[in-house]
């Protein structure tokens, strides 16, 4: 069963992408996986994921960042850190401006058999959950491509960072939101 993530989002998948059934491609955990159509047969196909989930405690993003390479290395092999900084603050719309990590790795990786290295951008964000008042989430959105389908396939995730953003509300917590204002005003008004 594919993973969720807490928080409904929406983006853009760019020209050349297809969305594909988390659990079909290897990526269970994930929310949401998009493949690079144009690599099929090359041995590896690039691929976006989504994953997500509550956050406990105070989590910072060095640990957030730290934690992602650790299940790296668990599950796939050996993990190099290329480059990790924190970002956030845009005054672009979406989630770019939400506090977040960023974090290139190379990756010894075992693909169908044959020994490969990766390179993987992650793109990792603390998020308000908007439905849950008070609770913060953890969003990762990571790019996985071989290190030399990497410069074909970078600037295809850099767009779709810049497409994601928090999906509107639903009309049960729009409704909630607009009676917790109007109490607010009348009980103090």
């Amino acid at each position: 069963m594919p993973g969720t993530i807490p928080v409904p989002l929406d983006v853009q998948i760019p020209q050349g992408w297809q969305p594909a059934p988390p659990d079909e491609v290897g990526a269970p955990n994930a929310a949401f996986v998009a493949l690079h159509m144009a690599s099929h047969g090359q041995g590896f196909m690039p691929n976006i994921t989504v994953t997500g989930r509550a956050l406990e405690g105070a989590e910072n993003l060095e640990s957030l960042a730290e934690g992602a390479v650790q299940r790296l290395r668990e599950t796939v092999g050996a993990v190099e850190i290329v480059k990790r900084a924190e970002v956030g603050t845009s005054p672009a719309p979406g989630l770019i401006s939400a506090p977040g990590i960023v974090q290139n790795l190379y990756v010894q990786a075992t693909v169908n058999g044959q020994p490969m290295e990766l390179a993987q951008s992650q793109f990792i964000l603390v998020l308000d959950d908007e439905q849950q008042s008070g609770e913060r989430v953890e969003i990762e959105v990571a790019l996985t491509a071989k290190r030399s389908q990497l410069g074909e396939v970078i600037e295809d995730f850099q767009d779709f960072l810049s497409s994601l953003s928090p999906a509107p509300p639903s009309p049960e917590v729009q409704a909630a939101r607009e009676a917790e204002k109007k109490w607010n005003k009348d009980d103090f008004g």
